[in-house]
């Protein structure tokens, strides 16, 4: 079962977002860390076509000109300096969608996912979707933890609306 949870706790989880709850529900057969061993690539691929009928465009692979390149500072005539690799992005609803397998918790890659968002020019929303379980390990479950702790403790002020993680 493909669960979720949007944070701010104390703010209704935006339908733009609610999309991409129900783009994984839809694919849940295809991208359970349950019953399938999909690294993050492959789990990517079968959401694609859902997520580009909703606006999205999306990483087509790991060419320069397959990325999607997000701007966090800018040179001289306007050109972008630096950018971010996003897996998936929707301008007009300023989200960031960031598909994790085998190393969001053992990389800390959901942290990475985190900073960047917060750099990325028009980002307003991050979501990052992590497996249920990875070699035993409940990382959907520590993904949140740390969320949770982010969130409780009130000690570091994110200039993000929300962040979505989805267990799959």
């Amino acid at each position: 079962m493909i669960v979720w949870q949007h944070y701010p706790k104390n703010a209704r989880i935006p339908d733009s977002l609610c999309e991409i709850v129900e783009i994984f529900k839809n694919c849940e057969a295809q991208i359970s860390s349950e019953n399938k061993g999909l690294i993050s690539n492959e789990v990517l691929e079968v959401i694609t076509p859902s997520l580009i009928k909703l606006g999205y465009v999306v990483e087509m692979g790991k060419k320069t000109h397959e990325k999607i390149r997000v701007p966090v500072t800018y040179k001289e005539r306007g050109e972008p300096d630096l950018t971010f690799e996003a897996d998936a992005y929707h301008s007009e609803n300023r989200i960031v969608l960031e598909v994790e397998a085998g190393r969001a918790v053992a990389n800390n890659q959901f942290l990475k996912d985190l900073f960047q968002a917060c750099m990325m020019e028009n980002v307003d929303y991050l979501c990052i979707a992590v497996r249920k379980i990875y070699r035993g390990h409940k990382d959907y479950d520590k993904v949140i933890n740390f969320i949770e702790a982010l969130y409780i403790s009130g000690r570091l002020t994110l200039p993000l609306k929300g962040i979505l993680i989805v267990g799959y």
